[in-house]
């Protein structure tokens, strides 16, 4: 099976009340890369935005009456999970839970303001 360069197998694709505001969510909390935006005519909608965190690619678009909201729940390695949860808790994220030592690593869980869940866990050193 030929994947073009820069995409996985699989990838979440999220369809969000506000994609915009979802980009820089991602952005800040998760440091994610622009990879593409493309907009709905003249407009500040996102038809189809797609970035990269880490070796990662996700996909979001604006949530329309054709096409509704759609959530997830993601698991993301992150360098320190208390400074990410702290970070997307100072984004608007609500705590679902705080950080803690698990046989994993030190994880945590954050529902993020556009409805999706974020399990967020770093190796504990």
């Amino acid at each position: 099976m030929k994947i073009p360069e820069g995409y996985n197998s699989v990838m979440p694709y999220l369809i969000v009340a506000d994609a915009a505001a979802f980009k820089a969510f991602i952005e800040s909390v998760f440091m994610a890369k622009e990879k593409m935006v493309v907009m709905r005519g003249n407009s500040d909608v996102v038809m189809h935005g797609e970035s990269t965190i880490g070796d990662s690619t996700i996909m979001f678009a604006q949530a329309t009456d054709e096409f509704k909201q759609e959530n997830a729940g993601m698991f993301i390695w992150v360098e320190n999970a208390d400074t990410t949860y702290k970070e997307a808790l100072k984004l608007g994220a609500t705590s679902i839970l705080p950080p803690e030592n698990k046989d994993y690593g030190r994880s945590c869980g954050v529902k993020d303001p556009f409805g999706n869940t974020w399990w967020i866990t770093s190796l504990i050193n």
